[in-house]
């Protein structure tokens, strides 16, 4: 999901989301349609959307865009599009600089399934960590197979765990997210037959959280929505703790009642919850603040956002 928001910017994000942006931060908004899987498998996606992209931002005067003031962003899937495409525009010479991306509890590896987010919120609905494994396949137009061994990381060569263990890796979650019945994973012997099955998994269209150094510390800077009871909640503090380790400007939403596709249900009177209201609330304030310069009572810059 692109999520532009000029005059103002892109963005990869659901209907009401968009013209909540639209309207609140007076920006245009384009939303990606690109095509899904099965039908069209990996990585069709991905190339729509950054074509998607690449012809926005090709085409400013169109659409009436300010270059200097071109955001990314999306949720779930469509945070992992927004961070994939952005860290390929780094290299785009040509093209304006992306001014912010907003990254929605994203979904950002696919190598360790045993991070404290993965355990403690297993079977949480909607997302659970048996449907993240089945998705990917559906991804890759596959038929779900060694689910368990997946779950347990043996689609992982030794090598790739020791040479991203210093980025991916529970060590780099805060204590404080680690109270609810998380255990540190015992080891796994590594599978090639389960590594064949899902290797793409491994690949940075999928894990963009494997990115070089050199990469990251050229994003532009960002805002981070991690959910409390959501299995994907440790991509989002990964990446967050890698951005700022590369002098990135972070500013983090945690919804501590907030669970993964809430925003999926905003905008729908009573089937809403006030935790995906208090989401774009702060998603609003973060662009009308920090990006547009125009201050918010309330939220003068501090780099953590917590739910109240």
């Amino acid at each position: 999901m692109l999520q532009w928001l000029p005059q103002r910017g892109v963005q990869y994000l659901h209907t009401e989301i968009c013209r909540y942006i639209a309207k609140k931060c007076d920006s245009v908004v384009v939303s990606v349609g690109y095509r899904l899987a099965p039908e069209h498998p990996y990585p069709g996606q991905y190339s729509d959307c950054l074509n998607a992209t690449l012809y926005f931002m090709r085409n400013l005067d169109e659409y009436h865009v300010d270059p200097a003031l071109i955001i990314l962003g999306g949720d779930s899937c469509g945070a992992n599009f927004a961070t994939v495409i952005c860290q390929i525009l780094v290299n785009k010479g040509d093209l304006p600089k992306v001014r912010a991306q907003i990254l929605l509890y994203p979904g950002l590896q696919g190598l360790d399934l045993q991070l404290p987010s993965y355990q403690q919120n297993a079977t949480v609905p909607i997302l659970s960590r048996k449907l993240v494994v089945y998705f990917c396949f559906r991804y890759l137009n596959r038929k779900p197979s060694y689910m368990e061994d997946i779950i347990q990381n043996c689609h992982v060569p030794e090598s790739m765990k020791w040479k991203y263990k210093k980025w991916i890796s529970a060590d780099n979650i805060p204590d404080e997210f680690k109270i609810r019945g998380y255990k540190a994973q015992k080891f796994t012997s590594y599978k090639p037959e389960v590594h064949e099955a899902i290797k793409e998994v491994l690949a940075m269209t999928f894990s963009p959280l494997l990115a070089e150094d050199a990469i990251i510390r050229q994003l532009p800077e960002s805002y981070i929505v991690t959910c409390e009871f959501d299995v994907l909640r440790d991509d989002g503090l990964l990446y967050k703790k890698r951005l700022e380790d590369n002098g990135i400007q972070v500013t983090w939403y945690h919804s501590q009642s907030g669970f993964h596709g809430i925003l999926a249900f905003f905008g729908y009177g009573i089937f809403s919850f006030l935790s995906g209201k208090k989401i774009m609330d702060n998603t609003h304030f973060l662009i009308w603040e920090s990006v547009l310069n125009r201050p918010v009572v309330g939220l003068g810059g501090t780099s953590k956002i917590t739910e109240s």
